[in-house]
């Protein structure tokens, strides 16, 4: 990857520009250390909205388990394009998914997660589990709500956390069902410029510092103390 090609290292009050490279990384709950993590093509980045988009077959770094061993990091394929919306300050970004040849949009899907932060090479949050897949049509159904609802009677998620997910997934619906932004602003027409490359991980995904959510430990019950310092 050339230097033109990834985002400068920037402060973390100012904003990427259309086409910079950036990486999202998921912050793991447990021990506050840098877990699966994606390459992005910034779309869009402002005060109200981060748009991001990944393509079928970019290289990211997901989580396996060999037989008898560790969980670790390992290189794999991304397998459909997205655009991924984010708000700040919010518990859910909405993907947009398009599979096939010729490209078709299929799905709007919204994920619960940390509300984002910055860090000079991209964003971190974490997934929340819950789940919502939306057809173009509207029509919706939750995905995932047994196992989130599974890890906060196990005590992984504060019985408080969980009571106010449950009412950020109300209000989540309230928008599909009003056809509120963003699901009224025509997104999946969007296209990526055919000039853009296919995104790499910064080459410092792994090394930058982790950002943690401030109410990681009353969310988590099961969160180690780390500092915001904490690596891989």
């Amino acid at each position: 990857m050339t230097s033109a090609a990834v985002a400068s290292t920037t402060s973390m009050t100012e904003f990427f520009r259309p086409g910079d490279q950036v990486v999202l990384r998921y912050i793991t709950r447990l021990d506050g250390r840098v877990g699966m993590s994606w390459p992005y093509t910034v779309v869009r980045d402002g005060p109200d909205l981060t748009a991001l988009y990944i393509p079928t077959g970019a290289t990211y770094m997901q989580w396996h388990t060999p037989p008898g061993g560790t969980r670790e990091l390992v290189e794999a394929r991304w397998r459909r394009d997205v655009l991924r919306l984010m708000f700040p300050g919010e518990a859910f970004s909405v993907w947009l998914f398009w599979e096939g040849e010729p490209r078709q949009f299929t799905t709007y899907y919204v994920n619960f997660e940390e509300p984002f932060r910055r860090t000079p090479v991209g964003f971190d949050t974490n997934d929340h589990t819950l789940d919502i897949l939306v057809a173009p049509d509207f029509t919706w159904k939750w995905k995932d709500r047994d196992d989130f609802e599974a890890l906060v009677a196990n005590g992984h998620f504060s019985a408080e956390f969980g009571e106010e997910l449950r009412a950020s997934g109300e209000r989540a619906v309230q928008a599909i069902e009003s056809r509120a932004a963003p699901f009224s602003e025509s997104w999946e027409t969007w296209t990526p410029p055919a000039e853009w490359p296919v995104p790499e991980l910064h080459p410092r995904w792994r090394d930058e510092p982790a950002t943690l959510w401030p109410r990681r430990e009353w969310a988590y019950p099961l969160a180690q103390p780390v500092t915001a310092e904490a690596d891989d």
